[in-house]
């Protein structure tokens, strides 16, 4: 199946920009943006619609929306988010396509899902499984045998070892390394630079090295 060449995005901040450049570089454009917020465009020459009224109005002026895909530009401890979207475009026909930068290095055996999001020098390694709309962010790793759930985000720089195991909707913050096996539950954040040396439950936020949750905000 060829790739799709002509994009939408729903988010109109860094990251569309940062997608949107991934796109160019595979020759592809950017034909319309999308925001619940009242922002100007990200991009040069692209216009900015809002919120899901603006989605529709927008559709009206295209008629058929055969080939056009769509992508959650939201990154950050947002993965329901980005899942939202994701199913918001594909009611509508998009195609929902894995974005990957040509820098970044993914293994043959790697598994990526729907509207996954590889960037610049991320490493995808042998047998890694990624859910949909996860996003592996510059210079992350994601190791050997990884699970990786829907809406996670690996932000720059992180690690994760062999074997981690991340349910849906986790966020490992930017720097922080995960050890080998360790399993971490759906909606758990981990702070900027955290080492993590075990098992964190779902919906718990870990800082610091060895990583311990943060509770009442300390």
């Amino acid at each position: 199946m060829a790739k799709p060449n002509k994009f939408v995005l729903w988010g109109s901040a860094g990251h569309a920009k940062v997608l949107a450049e991934i796109i160019s570089l595979r020759s592809g454009s950017v034909l319309a943006l999308f925001d619940n917020r009242q922002l100007p465009s990200a991009l040069p020459g692209v216009t900015v619609y809002r919120g899901e009224a603006g989605f529709r109005s927008w559709v009206e002026t295209q008629g058929d929306l055969k080939g056009i895909a769509g992508l959650a530009a939201i990154g950050g401890n947002r993965g329901h988010d980005r899942l939202a979207i994701q199913a918001f475009f594909f009611g509508y026909g998009l195609d929902i396509p894995i974005l990957v930068h040509p820098a970044a290095v993914i293994s043959s055996s790697a598994y990526l899902g729907a509207g996954s999001q590889v960037l610049a020098q991320a490493n995808v390694a042998a047998d890694a499984r990624l859910g949909k709309a996860c996003i592996i962010n510059h210079f992350a790793s994601v190791d050997h045998e990884c699970q990786i759930g829907d809406g996670a985000h690996i932000a720059p720089g992180a690690t994760l070892c062999g074997c981690v195991k991340l349910a849906d909707n986790v966020f490992i913050g930017a720097g922080a390394i995960v050890l080998p096996h360790i399993s971490i539950g759906s909606n758990a954040v981990i702070g900027a630079g955290a080492v993590v040396t075990r098992n964190v439950p779902a919906g718990v936020t870990v800082v610091g090295n060895p990583a311990k949750p943060l509770i009442n905000g300390k």
